[in-house]
């Protein structure tokens, strides 16, 4: 079992997010997974920064955390070559320490460049696509690729480090599961669902498995489920909704008649560990082993202590099975 903390990049400016992960590591968790955004979620947010930049300075100014993009669509917004290109750079620059998590993205980033948001079987398809070519690419010298969606001519991506960086595949349902099993080297989700990670091992993976364990830390349970409330309602649309909506203002529409008490049921809201780890509990049992804590609360400062004093060691006895 491995615990890491979100960086959330719409959540907070680029220097902050630095200091975030220089504090995290300080805290004793074993990485730090950083959402790859073009808009925040909700115009509240505010912020979203590049992430790649945002990463090479973390790793310039770490030394043990691992790196994790959560995730990187490679299909759309991005070539997958450029995407390639990028990892093995950090690769390289981390020393080791960087793990690329994709998904087939959402609208609210991928619109973006003017061409349209496919549906779902498109994007899937897009998607192993996108992944064949970037582990083309990893395998050294000139490489071409001819896809129904993607193509490739003559590239190479000159600096590759001694090893791949491992690639965690984001899944929601069974054909993303298999994607993972196929081209991935992990899984990554949102959701606590067991038959994720079952289709995953079914269709052969083996990898590790991440997670993000939705909390909000506060003094008090209500300033906590507060902040949430105002800043990370979105959580709560569902992954069929959070892939299809084209802006902040959207999702504004969407998460109106969310209550304090649905944020209640689904956040681990104020600073009682007990709470914590019943929240946790169920992405363990459906079988995932990298937990990410993502804070909705307004102190990260304060949920960076919480968890150095005692929930990252908690959680590692208590769930790592």
């Amino acid at each position: 079992m491995q615990i890491g903390y979100k960086l959330a990049t719409e959540q907070y400016g680029p220097q902050e997010l630095i200091r975030q992960a220089i504090a995290a590591e300080a805290a004793g968790f074993d990485f730090v997974e950083m959402s790859d955004h073009y808009h925040p979620w909700l115009d509240d947010q505010g912020h979203s920064a590049f992430t790649w930049s945002v990463l090479g300075a973390i790793a310039a100014r770490t030394e043990r955390i691992q790196l994790v993009t959560g995730v990187t669509c490679p299909s759309m917004r991005y070539h997958p070559a450029v995407v390639a290109q990028a990892a093995a750079t950090m690769a390289l620059v981390s020393e080791g320490r960087f793990v690329l998590g994709v998904g087939s993205g959402e609208r609210l980033n991928e619109h973006v460049i003017g061409t349209g948001w496919p549906a779902v079987a498109e994007r899937h398809a897009r998607f192993r696509e996108a992944l064949e070519i970037i582990r083309l690419l990893w395998q050294g010298g000139y490489r071409s690729y001819e896809g129904k969606y993607l193509r490739l001519e003559d590239a190479r991506v000159f600096d590759l480090p001694p090893e791949p960086p491992l690639l965690a595949v984001a899944a929601s349902g069974p054909a993303s599961s298999r994607i993972a099993a196929e081209l991935g080297d992990g899984i990554f989700a949102t959701e606590e669902k067991p038959e994720i990670v079952r289709g995953y091992r079914e269709a052969g993976g083996t990898g590790p498995g991440y997670a993000e364990v939705p909390m909000a830390w506060a003094e008090s349970e209500s300033e906590a489920a507060q902040s949430a409330l105002k800043y990370f309602r979105w959580a709560l649309t569902g992954w069929k909704v959070m892939s299809e909506l084209p802006n902040p203002v959207n999702f504004e529409a969407a998460t109106a008649h969310v209550r304090e008490e649905d944020i209640r049921q689904r956040f681990a809201c104020g600073n009682d560990p007990e709470r914590c780890l019943e929240v946790a509990k169920p992405f363990a049992d459906a079988g995932f082993d990298r937990l990410v804590l993502m804070n909705a609360g307004p102190d990260p400062r304060g949920f960076l202590d919480f968890c150095d004093a005692d929930l990252i060691g908690r959680l590692k006895r208590e769930l790592g099975g």
